[in-house]
């Protein structure tokens, strides 16, 4: 699922009158179009956007070619690069007001319990204990779901290269560990999404709808299942 500039997606969507949240954060396991949905919400609501910028990674490649050998250093960046986001984050509040995020700092540890080995993660575990990791609560927080043999689908589709070589019982292990982690989740409130079928990138009804729902939310746990269309 990637954007396209010519499609107007904003098309039947209706803001008027609403209280729109500050902070908006988008979680979910690869392919599943979270970093889609987050940059159609910023330039929707004019919101700052604060991407995990995967690409950035070095070892990333390395990661998804031989796991077992890269792991730690991966998950170590992914963490550095996150804690350094956050701590920008935290400085600009007065000056950045509302932003959208295609990452919740949260759940990094998530991604270790499923990657590492023990001793490694007990390392990670003592790394990330050291940090001052002072993240700001979001306002709401969406978790978009989907079977992993539909990510697989949407990974192949989007045909990223080094992503080909992604295993799928990791995919399943890591789609499990989101469900498992969010299923627990109460620090602020949470939308969970069932993403199967939305076609957030290029049919404006689906983002429509979506848009309209969550930004009723004002608290709690709730759940979109999307009204099918053409």
């Amino acid at each position: 699922m990637s954007g396209n500039p010519d499609i107007n997606i904003d098309a039947n969507l209706n803001l008027t009158g609403l209280d729109l949240p500050r902070y908006i954060a988008i979680e979910g396991p690869i392919g599943v179009g979270k970093t889609t949905l987050a940059k159609h919400l910023a330039n929707s609501l004019d919101y700052e956007l604060l991407l995990e910028n995967a690409q950035d990674n070095p070892f990333l490649d390395r990661f998804y070619e031989d796991p077992v050998s890269a792991a730690l250093p991966t998950q170590l960046h992914f963490l550095f690069q996150r804690a350094k986001q956050i701590q920008a984050l935290r400085q600009t509040d007065m000056f950045q007001p509302v932003r959208v995020a295609d990452f919740l700092i949260d759940k990094d540890p998530l991604f270790a319990s499923v990657t590492l080995d023990d001793d490694e993660l007990r390392l990670y575990q003592q790394v990330y204990s050291q940090l001052t990791i002072d993240a700001p609560t979001p306002d709401l927080v969406i978790y978009l779901q989907a079977p992993s043999d539909k990510l697989q689908q949407r990974i192949a589709s989007r045909g990223i290269a080094s992503e080909q070589r992604i295993n799928p019982e990791y995919l399943q292990r890591l789609n499990d560990a989101y469900m498992n982690f969010f299923h627990y989740y109460d620090k602020a409130p949470l939308l969970i999404v069932n993403a199967a079928e939305l076609d957030l990138a290029h049919n404006p009804e689906h983002y429509a709808q979506l848009v309209e729902y969550m930004l009723r939310i004002k608290s709690g746990r709730h759940y979109y299942n999307p009204t099918p269309t053409l």
